[in-house]
Formats: C-alpha cells, sequence, structure tokens
C-alpha cells in the first residue's frame, strides 16, 4: 500500500436528540461491514465530548478507487439510509489525499497547510525516520534478511513511524509556521461535500 494513494474521509453527524443509543447500534454493525470491504484500512469513531450531539468518523482507505467502489455499492446507500434516519440535517464529509491527511491544524476540522509546506515537513520526517532507522535497526534488518524481505520491512517501519509518530510531532512542532497562510492568500483547508454527492 502507498501511503501517499491513501484517501482519509472525516464524517461530521449531529445525532438527533434520543437517538444516540439506536445510532451508535448501526454504527457498529456498519464499522464491521466496512472492515471487510476490500481496500478499507481502517475507522474510528469519536463520540460528543462536549454535550452537542456531533459523532465524528475517520475512515481511511488504500485508494481513491477503493473509496469509490464502497461508495457505489447498494450496501453503502442502505447502510447511509439507515444512519441517516438518525442524523439532524446532512453529514458533512471531508476527503483528504495522499500526504494531506499526516498534517491537520489541532482543534480545527481537519484544516491543511498548502502542498509546499507539507512536503517540507513530509521530507523532514522522511530524512529523521531513515536517519533513525539506518543507526538502529536497519544494520541488522539488512544483515539477517533477504534483500527483498528486508528492502520491504525497512521500508514499513518508514510508513509506520512517520504516520503514528514523527508527523504528528513535525504537526505539533512547526504548527504555527505550517498553518499560517502568507499575505493575501486564504487558509488552505479542505472541502465540505454533501454526503449525497459521495454516491
Amino acid at each position: 500500500m502507498n501511503p501517499a494513494d491513501e484517501v482519509t474521509v472525516v464524517v461530521r453527524r449531529h445525532i438527533l436528540p434520543g437517538h444516540e443509543g439506536q445510532f451508535e447500534h448501526a454504527m457498529r454493525d456498519f464499522v464491521s461491514f466496512v472492515l471487510s470491504c476490500p481496500g478499507h484500512v481502517g475507522i474510528s469513531v469519536l463520540r460528543p465530548s462536549d454535550g452537542n450531539g456531533e459523532y465524528v468518523v475517520v475512515d481511511r482507505f488504500a485508494s481513491a478507487a477503493a473509496r469509490k467502489t464502497l461508495v457505489a455499492s447498494p450496501e453503502y446507500e442502505r447502510w447511509m439510509k439507515l444512519l441517516g434516519a438518525h442524523t439532524e440535517g446532512e453529514a458533512h464529509i471531508q476527503e483528504m489525499n495522499g500526504l494531506d491527511a499526516w498534517l491537520n491544524e489541532p482543534g480545527t476540522p481537519m484544516r491543511t497547510p498548502p502542498r509546499y509546506k507539507t512536503a517540507a515537513a513530509t521530507y523532514l520526517g522522511v530524512c529523521l525516520v531513515i536517519f533513525l532507522l539506518n543507526i538502529t535497526v536497519g544494520g541488522p534488518i539488512r544483515s539477517l534478511l533477504p534483500a527483498w524481505l528486508s528492502f520491504f520491512l525497512f521500508n514499513a517501519c518508514v510508513v509506520a513511524l512517520l504516520t503514528w509518530v514523527f508527523m504528528p510531532l513535525i504537526s505539533s512542532a512547526l504548527s504555527s509556521w505550517l498553518f499560517t497562510p502568507q499575505a493575501g492568500t486564504a487558509p488552505a483547508t479542505t472541502p465540505n461535500h454533501d454526503e449525497n454527492n459521495e454516491k
């Protein structure tokens, strides 16, 4: 799986008062459904923390094609109708492609920096991770395993460390630079999509 091809989808739903239990029951079954779909990487459900009734679902796909295949399926349409029956108004969907999903401003709905800043921060993260791996486990990996296996294992370590350790740290450490727009430019954000337009 190429991380640059990944698609991250953030869905925000305001649940109708009194429908929380029904929604959570339906969501549990929906999670089981999407986890069995080809090209689906993972899903997280965040419950309301301040009593506003907003549930946030973060869905990750290996590619835009995998996402499109799921959205076009009759099963997905049936699930959207079922979840929509417990939703107040329309669900708000944000879709992020590739490396953009690694960098987002804390406390905002997936606001991302300009592309050149994303590239610079990613380059820094890649350099740090590769340097760290080379001075620690890189040598043993290359000496103990066949060349093809060490190649895949080393790169898997790079992707894992970037995704779960270094990019969140870099996003936090460089936030004042990453998310400060240049004079005369608007802050970079990801567009909202109406759920009906996603089908």
